[in-house]
């Protein structure tokens, strides 16, 4: 689990042919707190990656499947933003994150208000139903808060701080981003279509449960 508050900026240095798949090399801008260890979880732009190598006190090798690749960024990003996984001692500061990516948006506008920049992101049609007004959703692996909901897009508003510290800030109409829409709200979503099935008297019954165990 990750909180969308990233450590810092990366770069994935190399791609390594695996197949249809790719061993990727990614090099932090920054020095870790503590040592990174072989099997622990990072959030590369949002993507919860394994790590299976070291390179040096910074950088780390990881294996990104064709799901992975077919639903992120990560076939061609250069820049990325980096976090490590959460520990029962860590502050919850932006959301719960689970590092798995729902699919891809795009940059649909870039506007300024005061001192922030405020985007227009497209999501597609299966994601739109789990993005609400002032709900969390993240984007390339940074905690955001949703401004407003459109038909097909959503806003967002980045903070100079936020814009300064992650890829958000350089990014441009056209652009594709990782999306990871609200855990919860995935969880609630699949219940009320899936585990609560019409009764012939009108009524609801919650199959979820009966299957599971519970009278």
């Amino acid at each position: 689990m990750f909180t969308g508050l990233t450590l810092g900026q990366g770069e994935i240095r190399r791609r390594l042919p695996r197949g249809r798949e790719f061993e990727l090399t990614v090099m932090a801008d920054f020095d870790w707190a503590g040592p990174l260890q072989l099997g622990e979880s990072v959030a590369v732009s949002g993507a919860c990656l394994t790590v299976t190598g070291l390179a040096g006190s910074r950088g780390f090798m990881a294996y990104t499947s064709g799901e992975t690749l077919r639903r992120t960024t990560l076939a061609q990003a250069t820049r990325v933003n980096l976090e490590r996984a959460l520990t029962l001692s860590d502050r919850l500061g932006g959301h719960l994150v689970s590092g798995h990516i729902d699919g891809l948006g795009r940059v649909l506008t870039l506007d300024r208000a005061g001192a922030s920049l405020v985007y227009e992101i497209e999501a597609g049609a299966g994601l739109m139903p789990f993005i609400v007004p002032k709900g969390s959703i993240t984007i390339d692996g940074v905690s955001l808060t949703v401004n407003e909901v459109r038909s097909g897009s959503f806003t967002v508003n980045l903070i100079p701080h936020t814009a300064g510290a992650t890829t958000l800030g350089a990014l441009s109409p056209g652009v594709q981003v990782n999306l990871e829409t609200d855990l919860l709200g995935k969880y609630v979503h699949r219940l009320l279509t899936v585990g609560l099935q019409p009764r012939p008297d009108g009524g609801l019954t919650l199959e979820f449960l009966a299957r599971h165990g519970f009278q």
